[in-house]
């Protein structure tokens, strides 16, 4: 029971930090957007989302090590051995150390391309490449200096990460704004990007040896040390091809839209994705923070108890993830008109497009949660498939339709292989059971969601008039307000008498 105890209270601290942060941030993140597309341009807030988004795939050098770490440590953090951890975290900084310098010099080569792929812009090619290098050298700071957290997050302390990072970040947006406003400096703004990522190392490292007194990593003993751990090799293996699948979609999607349609159509898509972005953030920060729990749990071993907490994980999730796509669906396009402007809304179908794509997103989240415990990567096939998928149905489609065909090849991949093929891998490989129980489930807290949508909408229609969401905040946040709730107390009744997931939940919450 203590285990038990120790895993929800870290479970609640890391979801209370989060959640304190992820507000903060949130307002925050509106007014510095709409600062930026106002001083700076939506041409060069397209550019620095696209710079980021192509570093994002030197990313992919990374193979996945972070994750088949985290999952190696959990058996010695369950143990408290620490001659183990420190062994452990050595290999890590070895390995990073490498992947750093990969990174640099792949880096450095597609520097050279950048007058290719940004030929007619307004901008000149010295500012794209002082943006470019600066946040090449914010990523390799990570590899060569943050290696640590990694240890942070996999002993359920993430919050300590986000408390400094958040802050850190509050901090230099701020800064930047204020840049922005007085001088309009597209250098002054990349300057501060980078001098905050330089800030946040020093002080994260400090932390950690504030925590882990004890901690004695020694990166050059990290080459013998890694032939004692030959597994991390392996899970490394098998979850660099599973980052592709996750970066593909992600890092292209940007890409594609401005190839095909326009660098000002990806600013007006990243002002619907920096919505969704961080309501994904805050479901995150409110349950990915059970990650390390579900390792621990696994770890004890009991398969009854973990099947349960799969169920229960999954009523939350399909909660959670309703009342966004409803009450976003209905306040998102009144909301991006009041903030920046009628002309910055885009098509309802892309509007649903991407919600669709964000509530699979919120539902995969359980599924990966155990896989990860289970130590589940061998399906290395699964990412490749999805990345094909993607590409081939979102270049075909682009081309003829724009956005909304970029879109549609990441409904069509999540489906064939998030939907489909991850919970059967699940439930074969690690619950072993049989995955007719989980249809059952599934389909019924689906049909629970599609009630608890449209039997809320109609409902709404009676009580107030949706068009006034467009006339001033006053109406836009009394009218949020009212839609929240009313869906809120709908779908969490509907859940709670229709699956045994919620029930679990309603006790969990009223023990603790």
């Amino acid at each position: 029971m203590p285990q038990q105890e120790s895993r929800v209270k870290k479970s609640l601290l890391n979801a209370r930090v989060n959640l304190i942060f992820y507000f903060l941030t949130l307002i925050l993140s509106f007014f510095s957007r709409k600062i930026f597309l106002d001083t700076l341009g939506a041409d060069f807030v397209g550019l620095t989302g696209t710079l980021q988004n192509l570093l994002g795939f030197l990313n992919l050098a990374e193979l996945g090590i972070s994750t088949a770490i985290g999952y190696v440590l959990y058996k010695p953090l369950f143990d408290h051995d620490e001659g183990k951890i420190n062994e452990i975290i050595s290999v890590f900084g070895y390995l990073y150390r490498w992947i750093g310098l990969i990174i640099l010099g792949a880096g450095l080569v597609l520097a050279c391309f950048l007058p290719l792929i940004f030929p007619n812009t307004q901008f000149e090619m010295g500012i794209i490449f002082f943006a470019y290098f600066a946040f090449l050298a914010s990523s390799l700071i990570g590899y060569f200096a943050n290696y640590k957290q990694t240890l942070l997050g996999a002993d359920q302390k993430n919050y300590v990460v986000t408390a400094y990072f958040q802050t850190a970040n509050i901090v230099k947006v701020l800064i930047q704004m204020a840049s922005a406003y007085y001088t309009g400096s597209y250098y002054l703004w990349v300057v501060i990007e980078l001098t905050f990522g330089i800030i946040y190392s020093i002080i994260l490292n400090w932390k950690i040896n504030q925590v882990y007194p004890w901690l004695r990593s020694e990166v050059r003993l990290g080459k013998q040390l890694f032939k004692k751990y030959p597994e991390v090799m392996k899970y490394t293996k098998q979850l660099f091809v599973h980052k592709i699948g996750a970066f593909t979609q992600f890092q292209m999607t940007p890409i594609l839209t401005y190839a095909f349609v326009s660098l000002q159509t990806v600013a007006y898509y990243g002002n619907y994705t920096i919505i969704t972005d961080k309501l994904n953030l805050l479901i995150s920060n409110f349950l990915n923070s059970t990650g390390a729990g579900v390792g621990n749990l696994i770890a004890e071993g009991n398969r009854k108890k973990i099947h349960r907490v799969y169920w229960e994980l999954m009523a939350i999730r399909f909660w959670i993830g309703e009342i966004i796509v409803f009450t976003t669906s209905l306040l998102l396009p009144a909301f991006i008109s009041l903030w920046l402007g009628r002309e910055y809304i885009l098509s309802d179908l892309v509007l649903y497009m991407l919600l669709f794509i964000f509530f699979i997103n919120v539902i995969r989240g359980a599924t990966e949660q155990f896989l990860y415990g289970y130590g589940l990567f061998s399906d290395i096939w699964a990412p490749l498939i999805e990345s094909s998928i993607f590409i081939v149905v979102a270049v075909f489609c682009g081309h003829f339709w724009g956005l909304e065909g970029i879109l549609l090849g990441n409904i069509v991949s999540l489906i064939s292989i998030v939907c489909i093929w991850k919970p059967y891998f699940l439930y074969s490989k690690g619950f072993r059971l049989n995955l007719i129980s989980y249809w059952k489930n599934w389909i019924k807290y689906l049909f629970i969601m599609a009630v608890s949508f449209f039997l809320s909408k109609f409902l709404l229609g009676y009580i107030i008039d949706l068009q006034k969401i467009f006339i001033n905040w006053c109406y836009w946040i009394t009218y949020a307000i009212i839609i929240v709730i009313f869906n809120m107390v709908i779908s969490f009744l509907l859940l709670w008498v229709g699956t045994q997931g919620m029930r679990d939940f309603v006790v969990r919450v009223r023990n603790k």
